[in-house]
């Protein structure tokens, strides 16, 4: 017989489910809140309407992304604010200043800072689907019709752009003349004494080049590729390969007409350097005994092969370059000339345009073999919209470390890497340590879009309202100190790239040891440095009257404690804060002047790496995103070591 359920008792259950749901709706207002007052602001953003645009398959698997858009369904809604809601002057104040005039910085400035806060309205305007506006304009930039799978270009100047970059087994084919030689003045031998200090001088430069991230910057060389046909100071004809990744330039290759050893690395089987006739080298002759025992073991001798230097003054050349599976390969006529394999950072597709410059007339540029469409990744695929790479609300106790990365715009991938790999380590997880990307905006209103809905999400992004230019780096740096004072209660403040690995744990190590009660200003330490005047990094005796630098640590990754952080953001509140071009000489700059008044502890240490990756390292720099991704998987195996590979 079934029992018979009372009304009381049906009363009583409604009762407590009701209780249930209050409670739990209870807890989640109280973790927004506490979140809210925290400062945590966007960290756990996304807006009932943009919930749904969430990319098919992103994160780290499908039943994961459906689970995390409906949990950012609901969400309550942190509205991203760009960080400096004021903008005054950002240099000292100098007599043309004082005449009413404005300093060159202060003039770019101004205009970026006008163009920024209208990028920034017109992103935060947007309420359509920002996944579908990307979608259309990366349709619009991959268009097939773009992507040929040959480029011919005759006579028509020395740029080529290869919309769709390059890909393993692609080459590109110059036809040119090298020009007679000229005579030009080297300060440097007229200071040494030698003749009247003019040498003469052929030479041209061959590079595949990629495209700037920030205005103001040079693009990155995938290939520098420069002949010289009188050589330089070795006096005998050269070529010289390197890369310039982020305006750093790399270790030079060159090749003098000396082989390679067998035992160096081969890129793709072939020498990084072939032999050709050199007058200076001569060749020693094979002892009797030497020629009767080879002739006696059967080794069958082969012939010498001799080859002039591939360029001539005034005579035409057909020079190929050819991308492997491990480097580029030279060849001209058709004889292989020298490899160069492929370093950190880089990618085939990245190479979107050939330059040639210099002493060299072109004919021709042929390039065949290109991709079809465009490589490049999809932010579908880069930005895992998962819950467990958000970043955790800002702490109210004091911390010991706050960390700020510098980052442009696009840098998704790059982001993301950092999100999971080093922003993983346990004292960044526990709030010991606190780490946010500072990034300025894009000219491009997709990418500031996107920008807007890859902060609400994540939490780490402070987006500054100016358009991003490489001269004002130094900006974002104070933009790091015055976020870590006014948002913080942070003992130290450190600075890196958003391609520096950081060690957090050993940083914090190394800090502790140094600590002797004294400011602290920690890195890679440069002292009496100079400033260069003459050729493409010259600096003006108007910008910097000195003869030498204060001792600043390189940009890359270094740690300032917080009163002088504190002494940066109110001598820039008062705009007494000198401001210089390069963001590490101005920290420098900055660190000295509070030392004339409270001494400063400075700790020097090569483990800060400048380029690229030590053994051992406390950061590492240059460092792709699958490098990252293969330096954390090392260190949570227990290995601090380097993973050169591209």
């Amino acid at each position: 017989m079934a029992r018979r359920v009372r009304p009381s008792h049906l009363v009583l259950a409604l009762g407590a489910a009701y209780l249930l749901l209050v409670s739990l709706k209870f807890h989640r207002v109280l973790d927004l809140a506490a979140a809210d007052l925290a400062g945590g602001g966007p960290a756990a953003f996304s807006s009932p309407s943009s919930s749904d645009h969430l990319p098919p398959g992103a994160g780290a698997s499908s039943h994961n992304a459906t689970a995390t858009s409906t949990r950012a369904a609901t969400a309550a809604a942190f509205p991203v604010q760009p960080f400096w809601h004021r903008y005054d002057r950002v240099s000292l104040p100098d007599p043309a200043a004082s005449r009413g005039g404005r300093t060159a910085l202060d003039r770019m400035a101004d205009d970026a800072w006008a163009l920024g806060l209208a990028a920034w309205e017109e992103a935060a305007a947007f309420a359509g689907d920002p996944w579908a506006l990307l979608a259309s304009a990366t349709a619009r930039a991959s268009d097939a019709s773009r992507c040929p799978p040959a480029v011919s270009q005759r006579a028509r100047g020395r740029v080529v752009f290869l919309p769709c970059g390059l890909a393993a087994g692609s080459s590109v084919t110059v036809v040119g003349t090298p020009r007679a030689a000229h005579r030009e003045f080297v300060p440097q031998l007229a200071r040494m004494r030698q003749g009247d200090g003019t040498v003469m001088v052929s030479q041209f430069m061959v590079e595949l080049q990629g495209l700037r991230a920030v205005d103001g910057e040079e693009p990155p060389r995938i290939l520098h590729l420069n002949p010289r046909l009188r050589g330089d100071w070795s006096q005998h004809p050269i070529l010289e390969h390197n890369t310039c990744y982020r305006m750093q330039w790399g270790a030079a290759q060159r090749c003098d007409g000396t082989p390679t050893d067998d035992s160096d690395d081969k890129v793709d089987g072939f020498p990084k350097c072939e032999k050709w006739i050199r007058n200076d080298i001569v060749g020693t002759k094979e002892s009797k005994t030497t020629s009767w025992l080879k002739r006696f073991i059967g080794r069958a001798k082969k012939p010498a092969m001799t080859w002039p230097f591939p360029f001539v003054e005034e005579r035409l050349f057909v020079l190929t370059i050819q991308a492997g599976v491990e480097g580029f390969h030279i060849y001209v006529g058709g004889q292989h000339v020298t490899s160069f394999p492929y370093r950190p950072g880089f990618t085939l597709e990245e190479a979107t345009g050939l330059f040639v410059k210099g002493d060299v007339d072109v004919h021709s540029v042929y390039a065949t073999a290109l991709p079809m469409s465009h490589p490049s990744f999809s932010l579908q695929q880069v930005l895992e919209m998962s819950e467990k790479w958000r970043s955790r609300p800002l702490p109210k106790r004091p911390i010991s470390l706050f960390i700020g990365i510098l980052s442009a715009s696009n840098h998704f991938a790059e982001r993301m890497a950092v999100r999971k790999t080093w922003m993983q380590i346990p004292e960044i997880k526990s709030s010991e340590v606190v780490a946010r990307f500072f990034v300025a905006l894009n000219s491009r209103k997709e990418v500031n879009v996107m920008l807007k809905k890859e902060a609400e999400y994540f939490g780490d992004i402070v987006i500054l309202p100016f358009i991003d230019r490489y001269e004002l780096v130094v900006l974002k740096t104070i933009a790091i100190c015055e976020y870590g004072v006014q948002n913080l209660t942070a003992a130290n403040i450190m600075k890196c790239d958003d391609d520096t690995f950081v060690r957090v744990d050993v940083v914090l190590r190394h800090i502790k040891l140094n600590n002797g009660g004294k400011p602290l200003y920690v890195g890679n330490l440069n002292l009496l440095h100079r400033p260069l005047r003459t050729g493409k990094w010259a600096v003006t005796d108007e910008e910097w009257p000195e003869d030498i630098y204060p001792p600043y640590a390189n940009g890359p990754g270094y740690v300032i404690s917080g009163d002088i952080a504190k002494f940066i953001v109110s001598q820039h509140a008062n705009q007494s804060l000198r401001l210089f071009k390069m963001e590490d000489v101005s920290m420098g700059l900055w660190v000295e002047k509070f030392n004339s008044t409270k001494p400063v502890q400075y700790s020097h240490s090569w483990r800060f790496c400048q380029y690229g990756c030590l053994e051992n390292y406390y950061t590492a720099h240059y460092q792709s995103p699958r490098q990252m991704l293969c330096l954390w998987d090392k260190l949570i195996r227990g290995r601090a070591s380097c993973c050169n590979y591209r």
